[in-house]
C-alpha cells in the first residue's frame, strides 16, 4: 500500500475503535514514535563529534596564527596580546570539551580513549594546538 492509503487506513480504523481502547493505541503509537535507542545513539555520536572536530574559523586561525607569530618577536601592542590571550583561553576550553567528548564518545563505543583519540585525529587533525 501507498504511504497515504496506509495512514488512511490507519485513521479509520482508530475512528472505529470504541472509546475505552482509545487511550491503550494512543500509548502505542507513542512508543512506536519514539526515537529508537539506535537513532539517539547516532545523534549523540554525532554531537560528540561535532565538539571533537571542532575548529577555529579558518580567518580566526589565520589572525591566531598571525598574533603567535608576531609574539614570538615581541612585536604586539598590549590590546593584541590580551587578544591573543583570549584566544588561547578559548582554544584551552576547547580542547577540554574535546577531551570530554572523546571521553563518552569512548564509553559510548566500548573503546579505549588513546584509540579513539588516534582513529579521530588521523581523520581531522586539529589546528587547536
Amino acid at each position: 500500500m501507498p504511504p497515504v492509503d496506509i495512514r488512511q487506513r490507519a485513521i479509520s480504523l482508530i475512528e472505529q475503535l470504541p472509546q475505552n481502547k482509545l487511550a491503550a493505541v494512543v500509548q502505542l503509537l507513542e512508543i512506536l514514535t519514539e526515537p529508537t535507542s539506535q537513532n539517539a545513539a547516532d545523534a549523540e555520536e554525532s554531537h560528540l563529534l561535532k565538539i571533537i572536530q571542532r575548529r577555529l574559523p579558518e580567518t580566526e586561525q589565520a589572525r591566531l596564527d598571525e598574533l603567535r607569530d608576531r609574539c614570538e618577536w615581541g612585536d604586539l601592542s598590549e590590546a593584541e596580546h590580551q587578544e591573543l590571550i583570549r584566544y588561547e583561553d578559548r582554544l584551552e576550553q576547547h580542547r577540554v570539551e574535546r577531551l570530554e567528548a572523546l571521553m563518552e564518545l569512548a564509553r559510548l563505543r566500548n573503546l579505549d580513549l588513546l584509540a579513539l583519540n588516534q582513529q579521530v585525529s588521523a581523520s581531522h587533525p586539529s589546528n587547536a594546538a
